[in-house]
């Protein structure tokens, strides 16, 4: 079949954008003052659920746009399968665990206001056009760089895919006010969202998702201060651009240097009010469990401190693994776990609790599905299962001289 570029208008004008009415009901009310309401229909009485979500541990969506693909190509429909399967075998589902997990199945796709939050409205209202030219052609590209491509189903699935984000987002902040201890997120969703740019896609992403999930925190609960980390091997300019003038977002991006899209420089810390509420810090190629322990301890934890976040969200990239084909970092699934553990405890001391993760890169199945399997056992606070597929004889040193220079650096430049 021969691939079609589509290049979306970034016209001035476009069609009016009706306000879509969204089911919200209110079901617990802050302390604060403000209330808890949720973006997706509820057949039942409110209050078992929060009862339910109270008692979990673990909440999840999934939304694996099996419409969205193209043979061959690493950000593949088998991505999220391989997750829900690994999850499955390792019994670490509400059919084995009960009330401890649950998969939140009932939810809205998010609607175009809520993508308009973030995207242009010429983009969003582009995109939903060409989904004509993809029925007719079966697959087009949809930026000029070529990776991102567009089915019929692409459209509609990538408002699914945030929809599930907003889900998890209404779930935790509606539990984390009638729990200290609300049950931490993930979206495992795609198409990832991390380098889709406020005027376009970019990079296999098609609507920043976490971006998002960002503003609905903002304006739908009232939860002002926002902390993004974004672990991914790439940079995630999408999420990086919609907030660089925002002093309410903090952007916090580890990821390789010199990897695509090649953005995400060391002095990039954001702009006008929003001037050090980014912070890049690419991490030399080889870098691995130990760079990344330091970096969480000496970087992430004082830069969440000072900001005193409402809520974390996490842009969870899975290839910075050793065995991703498309990074060259030596993250292992202990580097995951201990991340995903950590960020459970950070959430815990500086926000009630309230965490969300969404799924970005990582295209070894196997990597990614045991990675994401044993960050579920992190959040259950369960011993790691790591050492049963990772293997330190492919590991080489790090470059630690290298990643103490640019820790020392990033220190100097956020004063931290």
């Amino acid at each position: 079949m021969e691939l079609q570029t589509f290049r979306l208008p970034y016209f001035a004008g476009c069609r009016y954008f009706q306000r879509r009415s969204i089911l919200r009901r209110q079901f617990c009310t802050k302390r604060s003052g403000f209330s808890i309401s949720c973006s997706y229909s509820l057949d039942k009485d409110p209050d078992p659920l929060i009862e339910k979500l109270t008692d979990a541990r673990v909440i999840y969506s999934v939304a694996p746009a099996m419409g969205h693909n193209q043979e061959a190509h690493p950000e593949s429909y088998l991505r999220v399968p391989a997750i829900v399967s690994a999850l499955e075998k390792a019994e670490l589902t509400s059919k084995f665990r009960g009330s401890e997990i649950i998969e939140i199945q009932d939810f809205k796709p998010a609607s175009l206001d809520d993508i308009a939050n973030v995207h242009a409205k010429a983009y969003v209202a582009g995109l939903e056009k060409a989904m004509d030219q993809a029925s007719e052609q079966g697959i087009i590209y949809i930026d000029g760089s070529g990776p991102t491509y567009a089915t019929a189903t692409t459209f509609r699935e990538s408002l699914v895919a945030a929809g599930a984000g907003l889900t998890l987002v209404d779930s935790v902040v509606a539990a984390s006010n009638c729990s200290q201890n609300p049950p931490t997120g993930f979206a495992l969703i795609r198409p990832p969202g991390h380098h889709a740019i406020p005027k376009g896609p970019m990079g296999f992403c098609v609507f920043g998702n976490v971006a998002i999930a960002a503003r609905h925190a903002q304006l739908v609960h009232g939860l002002k201060r926002v902390f993004i980390i974004d672990f991914d091997v790439h940079h995630g300019n999408g999420t990086n651009d919609a907030f660089y003038d925002d002093p309410d977002i903090y952007f916090l991006s580890t990821h390789q240097d010199g990897s695509y899209p090649g953005t995400g420089k060391i002095d990039e810390i954001g702009h006008g009010d929003g001037e050090g509420t980014t912070l890049n810090l690419p991490l030399p190629g080889g870098s691995g469990d130990i760079s990344m322990r330091t970096v969480f301890d000496e970087v992430i934890v004082p830069s969440a401190q000072r900001f005193k976040p409402d809520i974390i969200l996490v842009s969870a990239g899975y290839d910075a693994h050793v065995l991703d084909p498309l990074g060259s970092l030596q993250f292992t699934t202990g580097t995951y776990y201990t991340l995903a553990s950590n960020i459970k405890e950070l959430a815990k001391d500086l926000c009630g609790g309230r965490c969300v993760f969404f799924l970005e890169g990582g295209y070894n199945l196997d990597s990614l599905s045991y990675s994401v399997t044993d960050s579920f056992r992190a959040f259950l606070g369960e011993k790691s299962l790591a050492s049963e597929f990772d293997n330190p004889a492919i590991l080489y040193e790090e470059p630690s001289a290298k990643v103490k220079q640019a820790i020392q650096r990033i220190k100097h430049i956020h004063s931290l």
